[in-house]
């Protein structure tokens, strides 16, 4: 008998969290960057990490699939999208690993048991941080992550900058089975504050309208490189992408001074404590 076509998605049948980890995520490429320079950095590998603002844990199930030794917590505070990580991501993985992943409801500014110290790495991602607005959160947050490293811990986030993440602007990217939206819907750049909106399209012209919502305010790199030394941290290292032949990123991050003024970039802050 002939193999049925793969039914095509709509917005009825779509699931939010799967389409997010396929459009925007890869774990694969980010943990490769996290145990690659912290083993530059320490001479020695990261086993003990914490994931803040973990979502569905993508990158923390990645984590402990990669090495029988490596421990994963992840907090945050929407309980539907633990639970969904936990069904989804978390029971995917051997019997042996899921053991290794632990998922707290918790506020990222406080940890509580068994999340407060004792950290190889912590990892907050996705812009995720951009949720405290003013200089006093963001250096609160991030002296509650240097309490919670290892003497010789490592705090890892992404950033993203350039003048056009002022703008207010839609752009789309055909995935596979679906095309993703990323609407920056709002800046004011008296207060920075940022509204954006990820949309997903299907097929049959069906729309998931605002599936995810992002109300943050726009951090230059300079201002969080103070703020996390005014926290503590003793140095804060930047690794900008490089491009590839037709102008878009590579795929490779390395450590340098300086930047190009690209119109938007992604990159990594590495601070040590």
């Amino acid at each position: 008998m002939a193999n049925k076509k793969k039914a095509r998605l709509t917005a009825k049948a779509a699931d939010p969290h799967a389409l997010y980890q396929a459009a925007v995520q890869c774990p694969e490429a980010e943990m490769n960057f996290v145990e690659a320079q912290f083993r530059r950095l320490r001479g020695r590998e990261a086993r003990r990490i914490r994931e803040d603002f973990c979502g569905t844990a993508y990158s923390s199930c990645e984590w402990v699939r990669r090495h029988p030794q490596n421990l994963a917590v992840g907090l945050d505070l929407d309980l539907d999208t633990l639970q969904w990580g936990a069904d989804h991501n978390v029971a995917a993985l051997p019997a042996a690993a899921q053991e290794r992943v632990q998922l707290l409801r918790r506020d990222v500014r406080e940890p509580g048991p068994g999340a407060s110290s004792g950290f190889d790495a912590v990892l907050a991602m996705n812009f995720s941080y951009w949720i405290f607005k003013t200089r006093e959160d963001l250096r609160g947050y991030f002296k509650i992550v240097r309490r919670s490293l290892k003497p010789d811990g490592v705090l890892f986030m992404d950033v993203w900058g350039g003048f056009e993440s002022m703008k207010e602007q839609v752009e789309k990217r055909r995935c596979r089975g679906f095309v993703y939206q990323w609407e920056q819907a709002g800046y004011n750049p008296v207060t920075g504050d940022l509204k954006c909106y990820i949309h997903f399209e299907f097929p049959d012209k069906t729309r998931l309208f605002r599936a995810f919502t992002y109300e943050w305010r726009l951090w230059t790199v300079p201002e969080i490189r103070e703020l996390l030394l005014e926290a503590g941290f003793r140095k804060v290292r930047f690794f900008g992408e490089g491009n590839d032949k037709s102008g878009g990123g590579n795929g490779v991050f390395r450590e340098t001074a300086r930047h190009d003024a690209d119109a938007s970039f992604v990159a990594y802050l590495v601070a040590e404590r």
